[in-house]
């Protein structure tokens, strides 16, 4: 199992802190929110895969949220399973797709310390990409991909090394960022995007499914989000 860890501080003697020394900077931002994908009654027949619903997702203060064709991917795995774990599967989608997700009444600051932490697999060329959504209702896709062909692997990631680009909600293709640039190439990044305020933070596959088998796909399985909770206006 792969994993991009963070450095942990070393305990500071009790006498340390009895001295009046700073107390040791905290290393990870805090549990913002969580998807754990869960079969509700609808979902009873295990012999079916079903579309993604808002009953999949555990926690009732995260909603789900989905651009493109990311209502025509499908649930796979078994919950409780270790080696399968339920999730989502993007084999049936004949598009591009992103899905999000959003606490009911706080953005996410995604800056400083924030990182994102998930279970990936995939197959062919597919990549699982972070998405965003910000407050303005700008969205954006990232520069960090994730593959496993394999297995299902955690991975977890700084969001503050992410380059951004700007995404079409609807299409789900990137888009130029619309400034002009010394350099030409450079004018697809989005300049120092304002991640204190993050309405929706997501995955997106950028390449069409294949269907069933093993020609082309992304699965996802849990995600945790660490950063601060800020309230809505």
């Amino acid at each position: 199992m792969a994993c991009n860890g963070l450095a942990h501080q070393a305990p500071r003697e009790e006498g340390a802190a009895a001295a009046g020394e700073a107390p040791p900077r905290p290393m990870v931002a805090p549990l913002a929110f969580k998807v754990d994908w869960v079969r509700p009654t609808s979902q009873e027949n295990t012999t079916v895969r079903y579309s993604p619903v808002q009953e999949n997702v555990g926690d009732p203060n995260v909603e789900i949220k989905y651009y493109g064709a990311a209502k025509q991917i499908l649930t796979t795995g078994a919950p409780g399973n270790a080696l399968t774990p339920y999730g989502v599967w993007s084999g049936t989608a004949p598009a591009p797709f992103a899905m999000t997700f959003r606490l009911k009444d706080s953005y996410v600051d995604l800056t400083g310390l924030a990182t994102i932490r998930w279970f990936t697999k995939t197959s062919g060329f597919h990549v699982v990409r972070p998405v965003v959504k910000l407050a303005n209702g700008n969205m954006l896709v990232g520069d960090a991909e994730f593959r496993s062909i394999t297995m299902l692997t955690q991975s977890q990631f700084s969001v503050a090394s992410v380059h951004w680009i700007k995404l079409d909600p609807e299409k789900v293709v990137t888009l130029n960022s619309g400034r002009a640039a010394a350099n030409p190439n450079g004018e697809i990044w989005v300049p120092n995007p304002d991640l204190s305020e993050v309405d929706e933070i997501g995955f997106a596959d950028l390449m069409p499914g294949s269907g069933h088998g093993t020609g082309g796909w992304i699965q996802l399985g849990g995600i945790e989000v660490y950063g601060k909770s800020v309230p809505r206006k």
